[in-house]
C-alpha cells in the first residue's frame, strides 16, 4: 500500500505569493488591467475552475469506490472493449459529455492509483476531443447557421467528421497496440448498494486524498493561469492570431477571405461567421471558400485559444510536463485531421 504524500503547504504558499505579486506587477507596473478587470475575468473563473477540479475528484473516487465503474461504463463499452481501454477509461470518456476537468481529473487520479496505464490515459485524453465536439454545439451550431447558412453546416460536418477519424484513430490504434489484460482486469468490482457504514468509509477515503491532490493541483493551477490572463490582458494572444492569420491567409486561403479569417481570431466567437455571410452575400467569397477559410480559421485560433484557456488546469491536473505534452499531441492530432478533411474537401470541390 502507498503511502499518501505530504500536503505540500509550502509550495501552496509560494505558489499564491507568486500569483498575487504578479496580478500587484501587471496593475501597478504595466498598467495592463485594473483591479475590477482581475475580478471578473480572473478571480472568478478561476475559482469556478478549482470547484470543477475539486467536483471532479470527489466523482471519481466515489464511482471508482462504490464500484459503479462498470455501469457507467457500459453507456461507451463497446467502443472501448475494441479499444483495450478499459472500463475507468470509458468512465471518464462519458464524464468528458459533461464536464472535461472533471474526466481528465479521474484519468489522473485512476493513473496515480496505478488502475490504468500511462499509454490509456494519453489515448483516453485524445477520445475526449469527440465529447468536447459536442459540448459546445447546441450554441455555435444555432448561432452560426443563420449567419452563414450551408457553408456553416458544411464546416459543421468537416469539423464532426475530423473528430471521428481522430476517434477511429485511438480506437484502433488501441486495438493493437494495448494488452488485452486491460479488459480483463477492468471487469472486476461490481456496482454495489452502499450502506451507511460503506459510504461512511469511502467518505473518510476521499479525505484523506482529497486535500492532497487538490492542493497539488493548486500550486501549478493558480500562478499559470495568472499568467495567462496576464499575457491575455497584455494582447499577447491577439498580437499572435493576427500574424498567423495574415501568413496562412496570403499563403493558403484567397485574399478575398482574408478579413474573415482575422474576424475569426478576434474575442468574439460570431464575428467570423457573420463577416463569412456578408462576404457570400455580396459575391465575394464562394461556399468553398468560405468552408476552407473557416478550417483555415479553427487551424489557426484553436492551439492559441487552448494555449489560454487549457494550459493552467492541464498543468495542475497532470504534472507540467505530461500536460504540455497533451495538449501538444492533443492539437497536433487535431490539426492533422482537419487538414486532412480539408484536404480532401478541396479535392472534392
Amino acid at each position: 500500500m502507498r503511502k499518501s504524500r505530504p500536503i505540500r503547504y509550502t509550495a501552496l504558499g509560494f505558489s499564491l505569493l507568486l500569483s498575487v505579486t504578479l496580478v500587484l506587477v501587471s496593475i501597478y507596473g504595466f498598467h495592463a488591467t485594473n483591479q475590477a478587470h482581475v475580478f471578473s475575468k480572473l478571480v472568478w473563473p478561476l475559482m469556478r475552475l478549482m470547484l470543477a477540479i475539486s467536483a471532479g475528484l470527489v466523482a471519481g473516487e466515489i464511482i471508482e469506490s462504490s464500484g459503479w465503474t462498470r455501469r457507467i461504463a457500459r453507456i461507451a463499452g463497446p467502443l472501448f472493449r475494441f479499444g483495450r481501454l478499459g472500463n475507468r477509461c470509458s468512465v471518464a470518456f462519458t464524464t468528458a459529455f459533461i464536464s472535461g476537468v472533471a474526466s481528465n481529473t479521474m484519468l489522473q487520479n485512476y493513473y496515480k492509483d496505478k488502475k490504468i496505464t500511462r499509454k490509456q490515459l494519453y489515448l483516453t485524453n485524445l477520445a475526449n476531443q469527440l465529447p468536447a465536439f459536442f459540448a459546445h454545439l447546441p450554441t455555435t451550431f444555432f448561432m452560426v447557421i443563420p449567419l452563414t447558412r450551408w457553408a456553416g453546416a458544411l464546416y459543421f460536418f468537416l469539423t464532426f467528421l475530423a473528430a471521428i477519424l481522430r476517434m477511429a484513430c485511438v480506437l484502433i490504434y488501441g486495438h493493437f497496440r494495448l494488452p488485452r489484460e486491460n479488459i480483463v482486469t477492468d471487469a472486476e468490482s461490481p456496482a454495489m448498494a452502499l450502506s451507511a457504514k460503506e459510504f461512511s468509509v469511502i467518505w473518510r477515503n476521499l479525505w484523506k486524498k482529497f486535500p492532497t491532490r487538490l492542493i497539488g493541483m493548486a500550486v501549478y493551477v493558480i500562478p499559470i493561469y495568472v499568467i495567462v490572463f496576464i499575457l491575455n490582458s497584455m494582447h499577447v494572444f491577439e498580437m499572435t492570431r493576427d500574424w498567423l492569420a495574415r501568413y496562412i491567409t496570403t499563403s493558403f486561403i484567397p485574399m478575398e477571405s482574408l478579413s474573415l479569417v482575422v474576424l475569426s481570431f478576434t474575442a468574439e466567437f460570431a464575428s467570423g461567421f457573420a463577416a463569412a455571410g456578408a462576404l457570400m452575400d455580396a459575391g465575394l467569397i464562394t461556399t468553398q471558400q468560405t468552408v476552407l477559410a473557416l478550417i483555415a480559421g479553427n487551424v489557426i485560433a484553436a492551439p492559441i485559444r487552448t494555449l489560454r484557456h487549457q494550459l493552467p488546469w492541464y498543468v495542475g491536473i497532470f504534472s507540467p510536463r505530461m500536460g504540455l505534452e497533451l495538449i501538444l499531441m492533443g492539437q497536433g492530432f487535431r490539426i492533422v485531421s482537419l487538414v486532412l478533411v480539408g484536404y480532401f474537401y478541396f479535392l472534392l470541390i
